[in-house]
């Protein structure tokens, strides 16, 4: 069984930061593609980012673009989403997920096998 253990979510107020962890247990992180996800107040799950293997390429979603940065360390099995300049459409349940078949660009949440716990982000004007 794989588990993703996700950390940092807290109450922030617009225009902070906040930086996002997710550990993970498997023997073969860095054959997999690591994605973030979100959920609203909206009916689906929104894609929110994702990041190769050896961390090259990074994809995100047009909403979060130049505010939000992922990144990896596969030593220590770790993928962080770090959040600049937030605002209170960025209050959701955020997820960490992995994909270990990977393709590219990955942003079907259908292609993600490991899902973390998720985590409260909320964002107060």
């Amino acid at each position: 069984q794989v588990l993703l253990e996700q950390s940092g979510g807290q109450s922030v107020q617009a225009g902070g930061s906040l930086t996002l962890s997710c550990v993970a247990s498997g023997r073969s992180f860095g054959a997999w593609i690591m994605g973030w996800f979100r959920q609203g107040q909206g009916p689906e799950r929104e894609f929110v980012g994702a990041i190769t293997r050896s961390g090259g390429t990074r994809d995100y979603a047009d909403s979060v673009k130049g505010r939000f940065t992922i990144s990896r360390d596969n030593s220590k099995n770790t993928v962080y989403l770090q959040m600049n300049s937030l605002k209170p459409e960025d209050t959701a349940v955020y997820y960490c997920a992995a994909d270990p078949f990977p393709a590219w660009p990955d942003r079907d949440q259908r292609d993600y096998d490991y899902w973390g716990q998720g985590t409260q982000v909320t964002v107060s004007s």
